[in-house]
């Protein structure tokens, strides 16, 4: 065989299979028997040994994974994979439609997508020129794991599409699952090896994705449905319709969707499904609610947690009876205080449940929970388990009513309430254990310093004594962490160089792993880009702190508070010493231009994306909003502009530009 005969026959073989393949696990319609499949695949499989020069790592071949030992690299999300506002009742589903119908117009007309939502692990897929090129976990949603050896080998998604008429490059998302019958038969292996059991498919199926051996993945048996397409030249203006041209391009896109035209559309889909879904043989917890257009869901724009276009609408949890037993009080990292019940094991929504949340000292009054009762539990949001009423009519009659406590369980502190806040918290911030840990595993999670040292090892390097603040990660020396149990010379090597690396991470991120009372990850970058340096915020006044779009009196005074106390001004002259960046770094092409400008962006632009023109609004120190206001600089126009928004723009007379007039801005 010469070498263009062979080069041909594997093209063939690869096409058959793909066909084949699609045929069985897409369409769950088998063409060929599983014996021919088989023997085609081993053809195939010893002409690729013999002729290595034709591999292809998108080969069907090659969904058996391998057995080498991967390792996940973060991979930063082109577009945000942002989590969904979820809602309960049909009350707070017509308030959406208002929100909807007020945001883009009355007179504009609209339609829902309304599809099931899986109950399995978030995944976005990139194509180029119709082959799989890369699977990212949702991670933090800006940034995940680079996962693409793991997914290739889930047979229900391509890995070459099907056909000619997809983009040069787009994504691709959906949600892993692992059907019933698949987790019912790992659960019976793993039962029968004197392995744990998983506890639930979600779970299972985002164990196995995260494992680093891609051929014990394969044998996992995962499924994927896939929901959303992103990218600069899709199909259609329709979402439904992009879904079910994807579909004719090898995805499994579940027909288990609608177009609906009104909410009460949405009503009826949801009460079918709140049925039906019983009978499906994989897990769903919802139904997710989608504005259908594409221009629509551009001009309704994001909130800084979800699109304000979707929502989610959670099944009622199931609810169990359980026996209260204890009662146990839990320190957070800032000092919050968490009371936490004991139950009985019991079996709820695949999980057994031993403890449940009671919130604050509030709920345990408004309930009157009491020790003995009789409680019921349900899982908010399918999630955490929380007790949502007691059977008062089987107290006992020497029931007596829970006293909350008044100082903390571990450093017995007076315990405070500052008035409209939730819950008590223990102020003995500097010395109390539990707060102490908090701020470290706080410092060195993903989002912050993004240290490799899990709560083990920070528990047993502070019970050492080695660690008593968040500076002293970086006086750290490898005689004192191989005094610890489990430690040998690779992993505190490991350890060490992590902390190393920590020191290379950026302004916004350090500030945000201090751990201020208040300051999440948004805010942090909102004060690093304002204040550029450590020192400018140490000396900002509330009022100047209060100046920053976003932040409000009680966020200002926090900061304020946080800088004023010597104790964290040493920590924070230890970590200068240290090296951790305390000023933002200038980037190149940065200005001052659009200083203070508010910017909306609406339609289609020739010359860049609109997720380009938004970085180059930020790049330039201005703001991208999304919706129009009084306050709004500039409408930045495009072809295909929404009606509502233009309407805004005449009323409050805000200036119109083009791509052409907004570039000629930034470019003086």
């Amino acid at each position: 065989m010469t070498k263009q005969e062979a080069e041909n026959k594997i093209i063939s073989f690869r096409k058959k299979l793909s066909y084949h393949n699609h045929n069985y696990y897409v369409l769950s319609k088998p063409t060929i028997s599983d014996y021919d499949y088989d023997m085609m695949l081993k053809e195939l499989e010893a002409l690729e040994k013999e002729y290595p020069e034709f591999n292809d790592l998108n080969s069907p071949t090659l969904r058996v994974g391998s057995d080498k030992d991967n390792t996940f690299t973060q991979v930063k999300h082109e577009y945000p994979m942002l989590s969904l506002g979820n809602t309960y009742n049909f009350e707070e589903l017509s308030d959406f439609d208002n929100r909807i119908k007020k945001l883009i117009g009355e007179n504009t007309p609209y339609k829902y997508a309304c599809e099931l939502k899986y109950d399995g692990t978030a995944i976005s897929i990139k194509y180029k020129k119709g082959k799989f090129f890369q699977a990212i976990t949702r991670g933090d949603g800006t940034q995940g794991d680079d996962v693409s050896e793991n997914v290739r080998t889930i047979r229900s998604i391509p890995l070459q599409l099907q056909g000619n008429n997809f983009p040069d490059y787009f994504e691709i998302r959906g949600e892993i699952i692992m059907p019933h019958k698949i987790f019912s038969e790992l659960n019976k292996e793993r039962e029968d090896i004197g392995e744990q059991t998983f506890a639930n498919p979600r779970n299972a199926a985002s164990g196995s994705i995260k494992m680093k051996n891609s051929a014990e993945v394969a044998k996992r048996k995962l499924d994927a449905f896939l929901y959303i397409l992103l990218g600069e030249n899709l199909p259609s203006d329709s979402h439904i319709e992009n879904l079910n041209i994807a579909k004719t391009w090898g995805f499994k896109i579940s027909d288990n969707k609608k177009l609906a035209n009104n909410i009460n559309e949405v009503f009826d889909f949801i009460n079918y499904w709140d049925k039906e879904r019983k009978n499906l043989p994989y897990d769903i917890d919802g139904i997710v609610i989608k504005v259908d257009s594409k221009n629509l869901q551009d001009e309704l724009g994001f909130t800084g947690k979800s699109p304000r276009w979707a929502i989610s609408y959670k099944f009622k949890a199931e609810r169990v009876a359980s026996k209260l037993i204890s009662i146990d009080y839990q320190v957070g990292r800032t000092g919050a205080i968490t009371p936490v019940a004991n139950l009985e094991p019991i079996q709820l929504a695949g999980t057994t449940v031993k403890r449940a949340s009671l919130h604050n000292a509030d709920i345990i009054k408004e309930l009157d929970i009491r020790i003995n009762d009789t409680v019921f539990v349900e899982k908010g949001g399918e999630i955490i388990p929380k007790i949502v009423a007691v059977d008062k009519d089987n107290r006992s009659i020497f029931s007596e009513p829970t006293k909350y406590i008044t100082h903390c369980p571990k450093c017995k502190t007076k315990l405070k309430r500052e008035e409209g806040e939730a819950k008590h918290y223990c102020p003995n911030e500097f010395t109390c254990p539990p707060q102490i840990k908090g701020k470290m595993e706080h410092f060195v999670s993903r989002k912050a310093m993004d240290i490799n040292c899990g709560e083990a090892t920070i528990n047993a390097l502070f019970n050492a004594g080695h660690l008593k603040n968040i500076s002293d990660f970086y006086i750290l020396e490898s005689k004192q962490i191989l005094e610890l149990e489990g430690f040998k010379e690779k992993s505190v090597a490991n350890l060490l160089e992590s902390i190393e690396q920590s020191k290379k991470t950026p302004f916004e991120r350090v500030l945000f792993a201090l751990g201020i009372r208040f300051v999440g990850s948004t805010v942090a970058k909102l004060l690093a880009k304002n204040f550029k340096t450590i020192e400018n915020i140490e000396k900002a006044s509330i009022e100047e702190l209060i100046k920053v779009d976003e932040i409000g009196e009680r966020i200002a005074k926090s900061v304020f508070s946080f800088f004023r106390d010597e104790r964290n001004i040493k920590i924070i002259y230890n970590l200068k010493n240290a090296g951790l960046q305390f000023k933002s770094e200038k980037i190149e092409g940065e200005t001052d231009i659009l200083k203070g400008k508010k910017i909306v962006i609406s339609g289609t632009f020739e010359k860049h994306s609109r997720n380009d023109l938004k970085k180059m609004i930020e790049q330039n120190a201005g703001k991208n909003t999304s919706s129009v206001s009084k306050s709004t600089d500039y409408f930045l126009a495009g072809d295909k502009v929404g009606p509502s928004k233009l309407e805004k723009v005449e009323k409050f007379k805000i200036p119109i530009i083009s791509e052409n007039d907004f570039l000629k801005m930034i470019n003086k």
